[in-house]
């Protein structure tokens, strides 16, 4: 959906001579010097949840960052009420870092969260990845096409396991279909694991998430991918695009990294930098592949500029979709 120009953006990031990354702002000492709390804002298996581990693993790895940088799951409102906490408990901080997604901006959309981007400090666009709508083996949904009848013929009896920010995508699939999205009987989980085991149950009969989240179950077939919502088929993964089954809906979902308001300069230009590198490293290139994310790394004005476009075509999104 958004394709912006990656090396540049790297190339931006280094020196002309040596190729060693810009050094960031003075600060009375280097930085980190302690352990940075990393937060996920949803489960364990979430997109949040594999998004910041993926970092974690891979600065360290790659000893980017050499401090502790332990992982914790803070669940509540697809991220948003981690992002409260952030904005209003840890103002200032330089050992705060935290995953968000296109589920901040969707949740200040609907209401359900009195922030969005503009209220921390966003720090930098990492990757994106698209949704894909999932069903048991067996299902009575052998396409997007047979799962949309039955949503427009008998809604009720078609439960949709989705994060509230997922289930945008799924209601441009319902009216691209010429249904009414308010009729969908959404069940809530805010990630792939709790998703796949309510299918596993029988609580839900179709799921709809990042593909990163059902990639494993997926390929070892103990999930069916009804749908991508991408441009084309993708690599590795034989799933039909929407647009191949007639609908004619294509969305990917961004994650990035954020810090509270008012984080000291001489650590978000440290980050920057670190990311910078571990973007263009062997261990986060193979987890990229693995997950099937694309980089998109994004800092400074770019960033900015792509929040900005993407926040006002979720508005169009969700005006669309109420419609």
């Amino acid at each position: 959906m958004f394709k912006p120009a990656f090396s540049a953006m790297i190339a931006a990031l280094l020196l002309l001579t040596g190729g060693a990354l810009v050094a960031p702002s003075a600060a009375a000492s280097p930085y980190p010097t302690g352990p940075v709390t990393m937060t996920a804002g949803a489960d364990p298996g979430s997109g949040f949840d594999l998004t910041i581990r993926a970092v974690v693993d891979a600065l360290q790895q790659e000893h980017i960052v050499n401090v502790p940088l332990p992982v914790q799951n803070r669940p509540g409102g697809s991220g948003a009420d981690f992002l409260a906490t952030m904005v209003q408990d840890h103002r200032g901080a330089d050992d705060q870092v935290a995953v968000t997604s296109l589920s901040m901006m969707v949740n200040q959309i609907h209401g359900e969260s009195a922030y969005g981007y503009r209220d921390v400090t966003m720090i930098a666009g990492l990757m994106t990845e698209y949704y894909v709508v999932v069903a048991r083996p067996g299902a009575p949904f052998a396409d997007l096409g047979a799962l949309m009848s039955a949503i427009k013929s008998d809604p009720a009896h078609v439960t949709v396991g989705a994060a509230h920010d997922d289930e945008v995508p799924f209601d441009l699939l319902v009216a691209a279909a010429g249904g009414d999205p308010s009729t969908v009987r959404y069940v809530t989980h805010e990630g792939g694991g709790d998703q796949s085991a309510a299918l596993r149950n029988g609580e839900i009969n179709v799921a709809i998430g990042g593909v990163s989240e059902f990639v494993d179950q997926v390929t070892s077939g103990d999930l069916v991918a009804l749908g991508v919502l991408a441009e084309n088929r993708l690599p590795g993964l034989d799933i039909p695009t929407a647009r191949e089954q007639g609908l004619d809906v294509t969305l990917s979902n961004w994650r990035g990294l954020y810090g509270p308001p008012g984080m000291p300069t001489y650590a978000v230009e440290s980050w920057q930098s670190a990311l910078a590198r571990m973007v263009v490293s062997p261990t986060w290139r193979q987890i990229a592949e693995r997950n099937h994310f694309t980089t998109n790394f994004l800092t400074g004005e770019q960033f900015q500029t792509f929040l900005a476009e993407t926040q006002a075509d979720v508005e169009t999104a969700v005006a669309s979709a109420r419609r």
